[in-house]
């Protein structure tokens, strides 16, 4: 599929609660947990997605169209969660990211992208070239994938309580 914007927004507009209805309110063991060392629990990942909110997306997308390729994106900090999360709870979390994401959305209708606009160019710090409709087709998998990756933490909870059914539980082994 190629990347329509109309599509990204209701994908992008149903994150925040996705997350919040999965989360909310769930015992510390569910949150907390993680899949072994350097992996990272859903209290992590909601961190994360924040960090991505603040120094990835909107700021990128301004980039391209303000520079295009005349100006690389800064790197961003993949584990800056780490540290800006600390002391927060769950629904701190929640909440900011959910406030977050509303700016950015509509940030991002205040843009008015047109296929032009879509297709500028603009330079990431390690991929290079890419364009704009790339970054914001990247948020809308990036925001699939760590959903899929709080299902896989969270299911691995109980990855010896299914027993035999273990073996039709992909989620649990991959």
């Amino acid at each position: 599929m190629d990347f329509q914007l109309n599509h990204a927004r209701e994908i992008l507009g149903r994150t925040p609660a996705t997350l919040r209805t999965l989360l909310a309110g769930l015992p510390e063991e569910w949150v907390a947990s993680n899949e072994g060392p350097d992996t990272w629990s859903p209290f992590d990942i909601m961190g994360h997605l924040i960090a991505a909110e603040e120094d990835d997306w909107i700021p990128r997308a301004r980039i391209i169209l303000e520079h295009g390729e005349g100006r690389a994106f800064h790197p961003f900090d993949r584990f800056a969660m780490f540290e800006k999360s600390r002391g927060k709870s769950l629904g701190d979390l929640l909440d900011e990211f959910e406030r977050l994401r509303e700016e950015n959305l509509r940030a991002l209708g205040g843009m008015d992208l047109t296929p032009e606009k879509l297709g500028k160019r603009g330079t990431h710090p390690d991929l290079g070239v890419v364009t704009l409709s790339q970054l914001l087709s990247t948020w809308v998998v990036h925001d699939l994938g760590h959903v899929a990756q709080i299902a896989r933490v969270m299911s691995k909870l109980y990855g010896e309580a299914v027993g035999p059914w273990r073996a039709y539980l992909p989620i649990l082994t991959r």
